[in-house]
């Protein structure tokens, strides 16, 4: 799908044909859109099909009639109902008169500035527009980071009295996505580090600055991945063990409550016997029943008390 976009006196519309400092958003373009658009720009098509694979690396490309910038994004997946955090490639293409991005899908990071009112962008500062988006880019990964982590604290609370493993997998889920962004952050700061020293994309002061705090941003993610995949991984091995602990305390508490069972079940089974009845205790007496029920229940309660002193309760 092919959008083109234009800012006019500090209003983004949509186009319905390229102009001069318009921006081309393709979303999971066709071959034909491609194929057009690598013409009309003197284009490779290798370099605009980069961003269609999910395996492609971050990277900055400086050819002659244009500039090729690929970084990850981080995307939000709907897998069972829950969401899955991963990363996608962004190619941003700065030809001669227009900016051009390439994605698989649609993403916040490009989302907000398609908007009618945009503040303080500009598709003719293209350099701007470019480093816009990467801020845009390194602020979504923050957001995402604090949302896994309030997952990872709704998590937490579950696991005090779990005895299953179902939470742990989705902290292995969590700690996955945190690998993804931490791999992708750091690939993305090469690429805005090549951008810092290359001089066609910083032009101007105002430019340098942003980019500055984008690198800024970006390193800020980068700690906080870290940070939060090692709290996630200490807290997989800690509560690997309280799993197995509560599931022992199950088990404890199961074999007790058999031991203090038992006690009238072997005492009902003797009474229970086909056998005459004179060698019997109480066996002829009104009150034998309710004597045998008294005597189990007494006795149970002594095995109880014992093994409650014991601390096996």
């Amino acid at each position: 799908m092919k959008k083109i976009f234009k800012t006019f006196e500090a209003e983004m519309r949509q186009i319905s044909v390229p102009e001069k400092d318009c921006w081309i958003s393709l979303v999971k373009p066709t071959e034909k859109e491609l194929a057009e658009i690598a013409e009309q720009y003197a284009i490779e098509p290798d370099d605009l099909r980069a961003a269609l694979d999910e395996e492609e690396r971050s990277r900055i490309e400086l050819e002659d009639n244009y500039t090729l910038i690929l970084v990850d994004i981080p995307v939000v997946e709907k897998n069972k109902g829950k969401d899955i955090f991963t990363t996608e490639p962004l190619g941003i293409i700065l030809a001669k008169d227009a900016i051009i991005t390439v994605c698989l899908e649609e993403t916040p990071v490009l989302y907000a500035l398609k908007q009618k009112h945009a503040n303080e962008l500009r598709t003719n500062m293209r350099t701007r527009f470019v480093l816009q988006i990467l801020y845009r880019n390194a602020s979504l990964y923050l957001q995402y980071l604090r949302v896994i982590n309030k997952i990872s604290d709704k998590i937490e609370q579950k696991l005090h009295s779990s005895t299953e493993n179902r939470e742990l997998i989705e902290l292995l889920e969590l700690e996955k996505s945190l690998v993804y962004f931490t791999t992708s952050l750091r690939s993305n700061e090469v690429v805005l580090e090549k951008l810092l020293k290359s001089d066609r994309v910083k032009k101007y002061p105002e430019d340098e600055d942003l980019l500055e705090d984008v690198i800024v941003e970006n390193r800020q993610a980068i700690e906080m991945a870290n940070i939060y995949s090692g709290i996630l991984s200490g807290m997989m091995d800690a509560f690997a063990s309280v799993i197995s602990n509560n599931l022992n305390i199950v088990m404890k508490f199961l074999a007790v409550m058999t031991i203090v069972l038992s006690v009238p079940v072997i005492i009902f089974g003797a009474y229970g016997m086909n056998v005459a009845t004179e060698g019997m205790p109480l066996a002829n007496s009104p009150f034998g029943f309710l004597a045998i029920v008294l005597l189990s229940l007494v006795v149970s309660i002594a095995v109880a008390v014992y093994l409650s002193k014991k601390k096996m309760f």
